[in-house]
C-alpha cells in the first residue's frame, strides 16, 4: 500500500508542475492567469505568445499524463492490485495536480492536455478518436473549449462501442473525467451560449 501512495503522490506532484505559468514567465515575464483568457493552459499561451511556446506547453502537459500512467504507476510494482486500477488512480491524481496545482495556489489549467496524455497511456485508440474530434471541432469552429468538451464526452462513448464499456471501472472513470472536463469549462459554456466565447484560429 505504501508504494501505491508513493505512486499517487508522485503523479499529483508531476501534474502540479505549472507548465503554462513557467512558459509565461520565461517568454513574457508575466503570470498568464492575469492576461489573455486568464487560464493557465496551452491555449492561453498560444493567444499570448504564438505557436512554438504553445506546442512546448501542450507537449509537456500531455507528457505529464502519459508519464503518470505509463511509468509512475509502476512504482507500486508488486502490490497485489489490478495494475489498470493503479494506472487509473495515478491518472486521476496527475489530472487533479494539473487542475489544482500545489505550486501555484491550486489554480492550474483545465486538465484537457494532461487527460489526453492519460488516455494515450491507457486507451490509445480512444485517445486518437478524442484528439480527432478535438482537432475537427477546434479547426472548423475556432472554439477550443467546444472541441475540448466534445472530445471529453466522446471518450466513454468510444470505449462503450469499442470495448462494450469493459472493464467497468475504466468506463466509470471516463464518465467522471468527461464530467470533470465539462465542469472546468463551465464559464466557457456560458460564453458559448451567449455567443461571447473567443475564437482561436490555429490555421492563420
Amino acid at each position: 500500500m505504501s508504494w501505491v501512495i508513493v505512486a499517487v503522490v508522485a503523479s499529483y506532484l508531476i501534474g502540479s508542475i505549472p507548465t503554462a505559468l513557467i512558459v509565461g514567465r520565461i517568454v513574457g515575464g508575466v503570470d498568464i492567469r492575469q492576461h489573455g483568457s486568464g487560464n493557465a493552459g496551452a491555449t492561453n499561451i498560444y493567444r499570448l505568445y504564438g505557436m512554438k511556446p504553445y506546442l512546448l506547453t501542450l507537449s509537456i502537459d500531455v507528457f505529464k499524463g502519459f508519464v503518470a500512467v505509463a511509468f509512475l504507476s509502476k512504482l507500486s510494482f508488486g502490490v497485489i492490485w489490478n495494475p489498470q486500477t493503479i494506472e487509473l488512480i495515478c491518472g486521476a491524481a496527475v489530472i487533479a495536480g494539473h487542475i489544482w496545482t500545489l505550486f501555484a495556489g491550486f489554480r492550474g489549467g483545465k486538465g484537457v492536455a494532461t487527460a489526453a496524455g492519460v488516455l494515450i497511456g491507457i486507451l490509445p485508440v480512444v485517445a486518437l478518436i478524442a484528439v480527432s474530434i478535438y482537432l475537427f471541432i477546434t479547426l472548423t469552429t475556432g472554439y477550443v473549449s467546444l472541441g475540448s468538451i466534445l472530445a471529453a464526452l466522446s471518450t466513454p462513448l468510444s470505449m462503450y462501442f469499442l470495448h462494450g464499456g469493459n472493464p467497468p471501472e475504466v468506463f466509470i472513470v471516463l464518465v467522471a473525467l468527461a464530467v470533470l472536463i465539462v465542469f472546468t469549462h463551465r464559464s466557457n459554456i456560458i460564453r458559448l451560449l451567449k455567443g461571447e466565447e473567443v475564437k482561436t484560429n490555429f490555421l492563420k
